[in-house]
C-alpha cells in the first residue's frame, strides 16, 4: 500500500479532467482513474457545439484529448483500474480497484453516467451484433442500411441525426412525445422532410429480433396496444443514463441513484467531493461538468489545507 496521493479522482470525464488541470497546477498530488475511456461521455460524441471557445464545434475526440494534456502538462498522473470499493483507513480514504489499492486525503468521485437499457428480449443477446448504444462508435458499420433509434430526448434526436450520414432510413421509435430541445426538433423536421427519418410517436418496443445469421433483423413494437414489426439491420438505444455510482456504499445518494452534495461540492463524508454527471442537481453538460470540476478542485484545496490541521 505505497500507492499515496493528496487526491484521487474517480472517473476521467470533463469533471475530473478540469479539476485535475486545477489541482495539479496547485501542487496537488493527484491521480485520476478510469475504468473505460478517458473523456467519458465527451469522447463518444461525434461534435460538441456548445462548448465555450470553440465557435466552429469541437469533435469529441478532440476535446478530450486536449483536456486529458492539459492535465498531464501540470502533473496529474492518469492510470486505469475500476474501482469497486471506498473505505475509512484512518486518515486516508482507501480506494480499492480491481487492479490496486490507492490512499489520499481527499476524493473526487466523477463517474459521469451510463446507458439505460430497454431490458426487452433480444437486447443482451444482439449486443454488439445490430443493438448498440453509441452513434459514433458503431454507426460507420451501417452505411446505406436501415437503422431503428430508440428515444425522443436530446441525445436520441442528436444521435438519428447524426446517424443519417450512415444509413439510407432511419425509424425514430419515442414512447410518448419529442422531448428534445426546439433547436434539435427544427433539424430533425429537416429530415424527416427529406424522408430520411421517420417519426413513431406513443410506440413501446417490445422485442429486438435477430435472423438465422444472429444478427438483428427486426423489431416488434407496440402502438395503442396493436403490435407491429419494423425491418432493420440495427438498433440504436438512446433512453436516458444511469449514474455509475453501484460501488458506493456509504454514500447519499437521490433516488434515482445520484451522489448528493453539499454548496461546496462535498458529500455526506468528510473529504470526499462529488462533480460532473454522477452529482445530483448535474446539468449533464460537459460546459457546466468542467466548471463543476474546476469548483470542486478549489473546495479541495481548502479541505487539505485545513487536512495538515486535522
Amino acid at each position: 500500500m505505497n500507492n499515496i496521493y493528496d487526491l484521487v479522482i474517480i472517473g476521467a470525464g470533463p469533471a475530473s479532467l478540469s479539476a485535475g488541470i486545477y489541482t495539479s497546477r496547485e501542487d496537488i498530488n493527484t491521480l485520476i482513474l478510469e475504468k473505460g475511456v478517458i473523456g467519458g461521455m465527451a469522447a463518444i460524441t461525434d461534435r460538441v457545439d456548445n462548448y465555450p471557445g470553440f465557435p466552429d464545434g469541437v469533435g469529441g475526440i478532440e476535446l478530450s484529448d486536449n483536456l486529458q494534456k492539459q492535465a498531464e502538462r501540470f502533473g496529474a498522473k492518469i492510470d486505469y483500474d475500476e474501482i469497486i470499493e471506498i473505505k475509512e483507513d484512518g486518515k486516508f480514504k482507501e480506494v480499492v480497484g480491481q487492479i490496486a489499492s490507492y490512499r489520499a486525503k481527499a476524493l473526487l468521485i466523477a463517474t459521469g453516467t451510463d446507458y439505460k437499457k430497454l431490458h426487452v428480449p433480444g437486447e443482451e443477446k444482439y449486443l454488439a451484433r445490430g443493438v448498440h448504444y453509441c452513434a459514433t462508435c458503431d454507426g460507420a458499420f451501417y452505411r446505406d442500411k436501415k437503422i431503428v433509434v430508440v428515444g425522443g430526448g436530446n441525445s436520441a434526436v442528436q444521435e438519428a441525426i447524426f446517424l443519417t450520414r450512415y444509413a439510407f432510413h432511419i425509424d425514430l421509435l419515442v414512447r410518448s412525445t419529442i422531448k428534445a430541445s426546439d433547436v434539435l426538433i427544427k433539424e430533425l423536421n429537416k429530415y424527416v422532410k427529406d424522408n430520411k427519418i421517420t417519426i413513431h410517436l406513443g410506440v413501446t418496443v417490445k422485442e429486438i429480433v435477430g435472423g438465422d445469421n444472429n444478427l438483428v433483423k427486426e423489431v416488434t413494437a407496440v402502438k395503442e396496444l396493436k403490435e407491429f414489426t419494423i425491418k432493420t439491420d440495427g438498433v440504436f438505444i438512446f433512453i436516458g443514463l444511469l449514474p455509475n455510482t453501484k460501488f458506493l456504499k456509504n454514500i447519499d445518494l437521490d433516488s434515482l441513484g445520484f451522489i448528493k452534495t453539499d454548496l461546496k461540492l462535498q458529500t455526506n463524508i468528510k473529504g470526499v467531493f462529488a462533480a460532473g454527471d454522477v452529482r445530483s442537481g448535474a446539468t449533464m453538460q460537459i460546459a457546466s461538468a468542467a466548471g463543476e470540476g474546476a469548483t470542486a478542485a478549489l473546495m479541495i484545496r481548502e479541505y487539505i489545507e485545513r487536512y495538515k490541521r486535522f
